[in-house]
């Protein structure tokens, strides 16, 4: 899609929100809540950022950036170069964080910038008139947005760590809830780390464990050389140590989708034909990644000599 910055807005101390409409005004795709978009800048960078709205036909697109200084430079163009009027290329919305609207009880959890998609969840199952609690977890409050609307919310749950001086009880969050409770969480490392810990802890059934991270966790340049096999033109591609499979695809002039480079936004996932992926994207759950039918070319490797690729 082509669509145009229509405003920015001061969030927070590091937060601004972008909205951006259709050049003509009309409807765009439907968001599911979680769900994201890219943004193809035009610095040549692509960056995913998770959709604040959410509905049907929705007339505009509103994302929240936060400045990262020492970031890969996405946001400090974002904040620092775009400006309204600016009109860009934007995927269709995807969504690897689907929230589950049936559920008796859902708890959702967000720290700092991670509270987007999860405010996109509150929207949604407010409308529903579910069951649900959230808690929003930040430094402090002069960095957190939607504080007032999350407020006025039912089983609302603010921690600010300049205030409490203490991180979230992240481990409380989880063992308050009643049996059966789907989990959503979303923000930094840290806090995605401890809520892995804190539900395996629990014991809470994997399928109940919902997570989205915006930055890898592992190091994606770690996998052995392999070849790497084109089934459609049978085309075969050497990938040397420490070099991913899309990097080189690109090199070679093969036409291949791809946006994070960190197997975060799931832009990359291609179909597995032959051979055995060294998975290491965050997206794929367990069994996924068991079935090794499908794998991330950007940060995932190969455990066999050979792999043999749908592209």
């Amino acid at each position: 899609m082509k669509l145009r910055l229509d405003s920015i807005q001061y969030a927070s101390s590091e937060i601004s929100l972008f909205r951006f409409v259709a050049l003509d005004g009309s409807e765009l795709s439907s968001i599911n809540p979680g769900a994201h978009i890219g943004l193809h800048l035009p610095n040549g960078l692509v960056r995913q950022y998770s959709l604040i709205n959410q509905g049907e036909s929705p007339t505009s697109y509103l994302i929240g950036v936060k400045r990262e200084d020492n970031g890969r430079g996405g946001s400090l163009f974002m904040h620092k170069s775009l400006h309204v009027g600016t009109v860009l290329e934007v995927d269709q919305p995807r969504n690897n964080f689907p929230l589950l609207e049936d559920q008796n009880c859902s708890v959702l959890i967000a720290g700092g910038i991670g509270i987007t998609p999860i405010y996109s969840m509150v929207s949604r199952l407010q409308e529903l008139g579910r069951n649900f609690h959230i808690y929003y977890a930040c430094r402090s409050k002069s960095e957190a947005i939607f504080i007032d609307q999350i407020a006025d919310t039912k089983n609302a749950n603010f921690h600010f760590d300049d205030e409490a001086g203490a991180y979230f009880d992240m481990r409380s969050a989880i063992d308050s809830a009643p049996e059966g409770t789907h989990f959503y969480c979303c923000g930094p490392q840290p806090m995605l780390a401890a809520y892995e810990n804190a539900t395996k802890t629990a014991k809470v059934p994997s399928e109940n464990v919902h997570l989205e991270y915006f930055s890898a966790e592992l190091d994606n340049s770690a996998s052995s050389e392999c070849t790497v096999i084109s089934a459609k033109s049978g085309k075969r591609y050497h990938i040397p140590a420490g070099t991913s499979i899309l990097r080189v695809l690109l090199a070679s002039g093969a036409d291949v989708p791809f946006s994070c480079e960190q197997g975060v936004c799931g832009s990359c996932q291609t179909t597995v034909i032959e051979g055995i992926p060294d998975h290491r994207d965050m997206i794929l759950s367990d069994e996924e990644k068991e079935s090794n039918k499908v794998m991330m070319i950007c940060c995932s490797g190969s455990l066999s000599d050979t792999l043999i690729l749908d592209i």
